[in-house]
């Protein structure tokens, strides 16, 4: 499973099939030149049209609208938070600068840090390994460590799973690693586009979960007005990713 979601990483990033596309029309024989040029054509087309941030809204938008945000009164009840990595750049920013490289998804750490200074009875647990083929050294879990410290968090009340490199094993080491605890009220934080795929992991494990999605990428409309073709490249890599790996989820379960 670990190899195959790096493996969905790349085949869902858009420019690795213009890439692809590309390549292939340079290959071709002289007498198919008309079709290479079509495909070459057809490419920048398809290059331009990707960076209408609507058309890969419009297959984020339901992921991240399955479940709602919880309210204040249900963040009062809960025994505790899950917090799964996927918010830290390159580990090797925290190496060579001592510092904790908070990426795009930062709102996993930030707003349930908040959370704790407000609410005494929580506890957190936070689960991330090191999801690279290439290790380097650093586990998510180790940066989340330095992060809660520099926040003044009472360390006390977290714990830190540092073996997980998928969404599945997230779900499995947290239920280990809570035990019984699992079956108290436990608020489990993730990006909105990919709680749906954690929802099912965890659903799984037999833990009693209350989904808080954070880091929404979607409001409720885009305009065709928003054209980025940096962030249309992005977004349609996370739409392909999350709605691939519910398939590839449910297939090998």
């Amino acid at each position: 499973m670990f190899v195959l979601s790096k493996l969905l990483s790349a085949v869902t990033q858009p420019a690795f099939w213009l890439l692809l596309l590309w390549l292939l029309s340079l290959l071709l024989p002289g007498r198919l030149q008309r079709l290479a040029r079509r495909l070459q054509w057809t490419g920048l087309a398809a290059l331009a049209l990707l960076g209408f941030l609507a058309l890969p809204d419009a297959l984020v938008r339901p992921l991240e609208n399955r479940y709602p945000v919880p309210s204040e009164a249900q963040l009062a009840q809960a025994a505790g938070v899950i917090v799964l990595g996927g918010s830290f750049e390159r580990p090797a920013i925290a190496l060579d600068h001592q510092q904790v490289p908070l990426g795009n998804s930062a709102e996993r750490m930030t707003v349930p840090a908040g959370w704790m200074h407000r609410n005494p009875q929580l506890q957190l647990v936070f689960s991330g390994g090191e999801g690279r083929l290439l290790t380097t050294g650093v586990t998510e879990a180790e940066m989340a460590g330095q992060f809660y410290t520099e926040q003044g968090l009472d360390m006390g009340r977290v714990q830190l799973e540092n073996g997980a490199r998928t969404t599945r094993e997230n779900a499995q080491r947290v239920a280990a690693l809570l035990g019984a605890r699992c079956q108290q009220p436990w608020l489990l934080v993730t990006s909105a586009w990919h709680m749906p795929r954690a929802m099912e992991e965890f659903a799984a494990t037999g833990c009693q979960i209350t989904p808080y999605p954070v880091d929404f990428l979607t409001a409720q409309t885009t305009p065709w007005t928003e054209y980025s073709l940096a962030h249309g490249l992005l977004r349609w890599q996370v739409a392909l990713h999350e709605w691939l790996g519910l398939l590839a989820y449910r297939v090998t379960r």
